[in-house]
């Protein structure tokens, strides 16, 4: 479909219009509404990280940048602002779902996204969860998953956020936020434009030749409430992006990559009894455009249409249990240059449950079943544990069985795509420990993943690469973080938060460990907020990885560090003027072979709030 369609409704709506996981108890009827209420609700036995949206306004607008320095996350990028891929938890990049309020957004024709076409400008929280989830998210949820949410709030508000930054390599990022809500309904809009000529020195004496890009991005949430038992909700996103692909060798052909993904979700809720319902459809549109030569009208292409009907049932027995069914069905068409038309239809239904005993132990189950003609889906089930020792400790238990699906690549590719392809399966345990004492709060997750069925490309007898069900993975290791915020007297917080990341993610076969899957990870974040000044640190460690599968080549380890300076021009409106210093000593590193990271970079900002 034409993106020009897709602006214009834009701007035509715009114009029409002048860190703690666990709830302790069931609670339907909040102030600010989330579409993936579940995230909190059934999560039993998993470490949840919330970042706020004060955090993702003070970093970098790509979800790249924000998680590589807040979460545990392994990230591979191409070169600054190219594709980026994560690996969580030892996984590949496909075996980690992306939640996009309570729906999955991995692309249906290489089952993964791309962490460099998420712009975090419009949304109000962002999520990580550690472990399986694909009883409740579906495919792709086996690593962990990332929650992309807007909230609905119906308290009379008004605000305007406009956040202007510019830095080295020609580099525009402007983000604008505007949110009005009344007692009866909600409007929350976002605006985002972000360009770089991206013209950056490599060690080498070159420079990132032909690495420009640029995107825009609108982000609306309406909201109306009709009465305290009947809510309409529409959420619609437009991604809109532009990237030419770096060059290793200046003798290349420049490449360009056009992407263009769509959002649209319309959710009613409801409350009858001891009821609650959700119905939900959804609208996911994704297409590309990749130009092998720059000076060329040529183009290879791809589209995939996905059409989500989901209802969502809960039942409250008592202020103790609950009960969730949920029935989904997925109709996707795809087509490309690489591919015939093709289409398919997916149908699931879950049941979960959970039970508060006390308020210091709660449990949870669920089951999942998909059923579509494209391949045989296994039973999926998830079991969890939360127990409260004392106030000190607090112990989580959780397993399940988690799956991914064959992509359209993997089906339908021409000539080489599998039609007899099964789910990746997986089955994984974890140990969850956490301490809570004054103001600090700590946590140890250990883990253990066993994946089969993993689909690869390999060379078939007639000498075409074809995937398959080849790969078993173990994977296993831990998760640690802390979190320290201590306020003091004359207006100062002292605010320190770090994680450390051990993973093993080996075939069993070759006791090898996975290509760019590196042991170690940690990542440290102090801010310091003495009246009107706000200085900040981050740092980034990413131990070496291997390059090739035949163990031949290796990327060394780095240590990044950036540095912030913010300060409060007026405090009435909380209006700020500051600097960013990345990679403050100038780190030479890659984390993709061949392909160069920018050195020390700049960059200012201003920030105003009405």
């Amino acid at each position: 479909m034409n993106r020009n369609i897709y602006l214009l409704f834009a701007l035509f709506i715009c114009g029409c219009f002048n860190v703690t996981a666990q709830n302790d108890s069931i609670n339907w009827l909040d102030e600010v509404r989330l579409s993936d209420v579940k995230l909190k609700k059934f999560s039993t036995g998993q470490h949840i990280t919330e970042l706020s949206d004060s955090l993702l306004q003070k970093n970098k607008q790509q979800l790249t940048d924000v998680l590589n320095f807040n979460t545990p996350i392994y990230f591979k990028e191409n070169g600054r602002g190219m594709v980026s891929s994560p690996s969580f938890r030892g996984t590949t990049a496909s075996q980690t779902a992306v939640i996009w309020n309570g729906i999955n957004i991995n692309s249906q024709l290489n089952g993964q996204v791309d962490f460099n076409t998420i712009n975090t400008t419009g949304y109000n929280e962002i999520s990580i969860r550690g472990g399986g989830g694909s009883v409740v998210y579906g495919t792709g949820a086996i690593g962990g998953s990332v929650h992309l949410n807007n909230s609905i709030s119906f308290k009379n508000k008004k605000e305007h956020n406009l956040l202007l930054q510019y830095g080295s390599f020609n580099t525009i990022d402007t983000r604008y936020n505007f949110k009005l809500s009344k007692s009866k309904w909600s409007l929350n809009l976002a605006l985002s434009r972000n360009s770089s000529d991206n013209d950056y020195d490599f060690p080498n004496g070159t420079e990132n030749l032909n690495g420009e890009y640029f995107n825009n991005v609108v982000n609306i949430a309406l909201g109306y409430r009709f009465n305290s038992k009947n809510i309409l909700k529409i959420i619609s996103e437009i991604y809109d992006g532009e990237r030419h692909f770096s060059l290793i060798r200046s003798s290349e052909n420049r490449t360009k990559y056009q992407d263009l993904t769509t959002r649209n979700l319309l959710e009613w809720n409801s409350w009858f009894i001891d009821f609650k319902q959700t119905l939900s459809l959804a609208f996911i549109g994704e297409e590309y455009k990749y130009y092998p030569n720059i000076d060329s009208q040529n183009f290879s292409f791809g589209s995939a249409n996905n059409f989500i009907a989901k209802y969502d049932l809960d039942y409250k027995l008592n202020e103790e249990i609950l009960f969730n069914a949920v029935l989904q069905n997925t109709y996707t068409e795809g087509e490309g240059s690489s591919f015939d038309d093709n289409d398919r239809n997916i149908f699931s239904a879950a049941l979960l449950g959970k039970h508060y005993i006390n308020e210091d132990l709660q449990y949870e189950a669920g089951l999942r079943k998909e059923i579509t003609s494209n391949y045989e889906s296994p039973l999926l089930f998830s079991f969890g544990v939360d127990y409260k020792l004392n106030d000190f400790y607090t112990l989580k238990l959780n397993a399940s069985k988690n799956f991914r699906i064959p992509t359209y690549n993997d089906l339908y590719w021409s000539s080489a795509g599998n039609p007899e392809l099964h789910p990746e399966k997986s089955l994984q345990a974890e140990l969850g420990n956490q301490f809570n004492f004054q103001n600090v709060e700590a946590g140890v997750i250990f883990y253990y993943n066993d994946i089969k069925d993993m689909i690869r490309w390999l060379p078939g007898s007639d000498g075409i690469w074809h995937p398959e069900n080849e790969d078993k993975v173990n994977i296993y290791g831990l998760e640690s973080f802390i979190n320290w915020r201590k306020t003091f007297s004359n207006e100062t917080i002292l605010t320190a938060r770090g994680s450390y990341a051990y993973t093993i993610s080996k075939n069993p076969e070759t006791n090898k460990q996975l290509i760019y899957v590196p042991y170690h990870k940690v990542t440290g974040n102090l801010s310091y907020q003495f009246r009107q000044f706000t200085p900040s640190l981050q740092v980034l460690y990413n131990g070496s990885v291997y390059t090739r599968t035949d163990y031949s080549e290796q990327l060394s380890g780095y240590i990044l560090t950036n540095f912030g300076l913010a300060y409060t021009i007026d405090k009435r409106w909380d209006w700020e003027l500051g600097t960013r210093i990345n990679n403050l000593f100038n780190t030479e590193y890659q984390n993709v072979e061949d392909r160069w990271m920018p050195g020390i970079n700049y960059s200012i900002f201003l920030i105003f709030n009405i």
